[in-house]
């Protein structure tokens, strides 16, 4: 990476931000419900002292949404215990509110750990926010410790979700740096369109991906040139046309010979012609398979020319080694050609490697997997992260079972 004093300037946006002119302005709505009315009166005007008539010539109303200042509900259980006489023990009803033995409510464990672990803030930030604003005074390492037990709890759902990214059909992989205890260790990100599954291991190649991995991918599986790959075994694969699309672009402000000029001209040409196909509608079958083979001819016409350029050359062991996962996607439906969805799904987890700076121990990089899947799934599917988190741990505690992941809202579906 380059420092930012060394990085070129860009140039200016092509379109001024925000909406065109002449386009309608759109304002906050109005809260459809409004328990608490004010109305306000003055006897003599402000600026001349003049007495004023009681009866007022006009009204005008103006709705206003605060947050009241914060106190914490305390609440002292009473817990009545029952001799059972078949038993033979003592039994008391269950406390729904908060785990066994925790001082610390549910809704109050759950929004520190999505604040922490699905909005990427610091652990001291979610002190210092719980000290001043909400007036809740606790430790970092006592906070830390009910992190852990949500996350036992909530393990479940981290397979489950590892278990339907597999079955998705499309899976989109990446991967990044990050460090436990300062050592290089690597964020995995596994995603689909309704679930995204992170991991945390110490290896970038075979070893972190078979552990995902551990059976054949009955389905697509998107990613970038990165060897590692090439060792899982899927159905189809798809290699990222971006990827390729900018080794070119990088590659051509540094070399400008006629051998790398003809190359590079003639495979952006194949490349977006394969873009255009993907987007053109109304075709018959029969023009589209016919361009769809004309594609095939052209990638392997420029594959068996003796290209004398080295970077040519290093590019066609590429082309030659990726052939069959070039244009997966102009034969499935649906499938993209780029591995955008997996980077955009990554990105969460790299801002908050900025704020956090990674983990201190491997039980901690372990739960940050963990948490992140879970949030970034929940907010996927279209489902509050804090109160459907809050409902399942209060399910659990009166039952002793976990409740099934939640499914997609009916307005993904």
């Amino acid at each position: 990476m380059l420092p930012i004093y060394e990085k070129p300037p860009k140039g200016r946006r092509r379109r001024k931000p925000g909406r065109k002119e002449g386009h309608p302005g759109s304002r906050r709505g109005k809260p459809s419900k409004i328990p608490k009315h004010k109305e306000h009166c003055i006897e003599a005007c402000p600026g001349c002292g003049c007495r004023l008539n009681k009866k007022p010539c006009r009204k005008r109303e103006r709705t206003i949404e605060d947050i009241p200042e914060v106190e914490p509900e305390v609440t002292q259980h009473t817990i009545c215990g029952y001799w059972c006489r078949r038993c033979k023990k003592i039994v008391e009803p269950v406390v729904s509110d908060a785990l066994p033995g925790s001082p610390i409510g549910n809704n109050l464990l759950v929004l520190t750990a999505w604040l922490h672990y699905g909005v990427g803030i610091t652990l001291s930030q979610i002190l210092l926010f719980l000290n001043c604003h909400q007036r809740f005074t606790i430790s970092q390492g006592g906070l830390i410790y009910m992190w852990y037990r949500l996350q036992e709890i909530l393990y479940a759902w981290y397979e489950a979700i590892g278990e339907e990214v597999k079955a998705g059909g499309v899976v989109c992989a990446d991967e990044t740096g990050w460090r436990v205890s300062g050592i290089l260790h690597w964020l995995w990100c596994f995603t689909s369109q309704t679930a995204t599954y992170y991991m945390i291991d110490r290896s970038r190649g075979e070893p972190a991906l078979k552990k995902f991995f551990t059976e054949a991918l009955d389905g697509i599986l998107i990613t970038d040139f990165w060897g590692a790959y090439g060792r899982v075994t899927a159905a189809f694969k798809q290699k990222c046309f971006v990827h390729l699309l900018r080794e070119l672009k990088k590659v051509d402000i540094r070399n400008r010979s006629p051998g790398w000029i003809a190359f590079c001209k003639k495979l952006k040409r194949i490349l977006r012609d394969a873009l255009r196909l993907s987007k053109r509608e109304g075709l018959s079958p029969a023009d589209y398979d016919s361009r769809r083979t004309r594609l095939d001819t052209r990638i392997d016409a420029l594959i068996a020319v003796s290209w004398k350029d080295a970077d040519a050359k290093r590019l066609v062991k590429r082309l030659i080694k990726y052939r069959n996962e070039l244009f997966t996607f102009l034969d499935h439906e649906g499938v993209p050609a780029d591995n955008n969805h997996g980077e955009r799904e990554i990105r969460p987890a790299v801002i908050i490697r900025k704020n956090s700076f990674c983990n201190r121990s491997e039980k901690g990089a372990n739960m940050q997997a963990v948490m992140m899947s879970i949030y970034r799934t929940l907010k996927l599917r279209g489902h509050d992260p804090v109160r459907t988190v809050a409902q399942a741990l209060r399910q659990y505690i009166e039952t002793g079972k976990l409740p099934p992941l939640p499914v997609p809202a009916a307005s993904l579906r």
